[in-house]
């Protein structure tokens, strides 16, 4: 990967800026939400050197379940716990699986760890503003943060993403990197910019930030703002060619990749003059994101139960997705909506069966494996313990 988390070494200690963030109006409560975080790095190999170890011990089946995030609703400690024995490699929380206090949802994260040697991605939508599934997140948003200065994105998802860390969520989907000047988008209150230029200063921005304490995400590549349309319903297309899309909405995944987000999350949009397929079962996408863009983190798919309620018969079965959606290079599977308690294991065996079939490349299922492997003991690396800062005052 191309930068994870430098300032996570022995003896550094990282300070959310909770109170630079805030509303003026809290911002003499804020001292109280501060958190001070102290992070040491295991010593021995690094975590691609060591995931790749793994990764090469394992069987097919259990490569297979590693590069699926699961779901399902519910805040019971125990009933997850048994959920993630299966051995998958991550889970998101929706609001949902958000209990009423703190304490209890760090119980629960903590629940969801089956081996604390190898714990799985836990996941977030923390966007801020629109899009928050967690209480407690009064920092400013994309709302008004696309009108404020740079500066305020980075005070605003600093304090978020300790928020986010504070509760033992380690992934967040949390950077918006979509950019579109048109009010009348469904992106448009979520995106950061109204111009390419500006967009990418505060995904850069966002990105810096959130990395000091958790894996960030961009997200919808290739870029919503050009394919109108709501990707939870349809499949969003536009004919823009690459070169128009190389110079506007690909600026803020660029800037983003080089502030160094852990992962990128393929939507399901369509631009027609790349291919005629969604960019999340794309293989020229992710060459693309891979080869001309450089990316090198985990590439995750979005909600995978988005694209079967699209209606278009190809995508209806959210099992064979999974399959098409590794195969077009994609490392981590996604499914939310439509999802049962079967779903994950049934598209970890479907990945499998794949390639014992030889219809997926063996190759290609250990190279996603690794990649989500590496993050997977780059958040086990390090030891935190977050405590109110008695003695911070508010920065500004």
């Amino acid at each position: 990967m191309r930068r994870r988390r430098g300032a996570v070494v022995a003896g550094v200690v990282l300070v959310a800026l909770a109170a630079a963030s805030t509303p003026a109006a809290a911002a003499q409560d804020a001292p109280a939400q501060r958190a001070v975080v102290v992070a040491t790095e295991a010593p021995g190999a690094g975590p691609s050197a060591r995931a790749a170890e793994r990764v090469a011990q394992m069987s097919t089946a259990e490569q297979a379940a590693s590069i699926v995030m699961g779901h399902v609703s519910g805040t019971d400690p125990a009933e997850l716990r048994s959920y993630m024995e299966g051995g998958l490699g991550g889970f998101i929380l929706m609001g949902a699986n958000i209990p009423g206090s703190d304490i209890e949802l760090q119980k629960l994260t903590a629940a969801l760890t089956i081996d604390p040697a190898l714990p799985p991605l836990i996941a977030v939508d923390q966007e801020g503003g629109i899009v928050s599934r967690l209480p407690g997140d009064d920092y400013p948003a994309s709302t008004t943060l696309k009108n404020l200065p740079v500066a305020d994105s980075t005070r605003a998802f600093a304090a978020r993403g300790s928020l986010v860390a504070r509760a033992g969520i380690t992934v967040n989907f949390g950077t918006v990197a979509d950019v579109t000047s048109d009010p009348g988008s469904f992106i448009y209150g979520r995106a950061l910019g109204t111009d390419p230029s500006s967009a990418a200063a505060r995904v850069a921005a966002a990105t810096t930030a959130q990395e000091q304490f958790l894996g960030s995400t961009l997200k919808h590549f290739p870029g919503h703002g050009a394919a109108p349309g709501d990707s939870h319903h349809a499949i969003p297309s536009t004919g823009m060619t690459l070169e128009e899309w190389r110079t506007s909405d690909a600026v803020p995944f660029v800037a983003g990749i080089d502030a160094g987000a852990s992962l990128l999350m393929f939507g399901h949009l369509a631009y027609t003059a790349v291919d005629a397929a969604p960019a999340s079962m794309s293989s020229t996408w992710h060459r693309i994101a891979r080869e001309e863009m450089g990316f090198e983190g985990v590439s995750v798919t979005d909600d995978l139960g988005m694209l079967t309620s699209s209606g278009v018969p190809e995508y209806a079965d959210p099992i064979a997705n999974a399959v098409t959606a590794v195969a077009a290079g994609n490392d981590l599977v996604l499914m939310i909506a439509g999802s049962s308690r079967e779903t994950a294991g049934q598209m970890a065996a479907a990945i499998a069966a794949a390639v014992d079939a030889g219809t997926l490349p063996a190759e290609r299922l250990e190279e996603a494996a690794t990649r989500v492997m590496a993050l997977r003991l780059q958040t086990s690396s390090a030891t935190s313990a977050w405590t109110v800062c008695p003695d911070c005052t508010p920065a500004g």
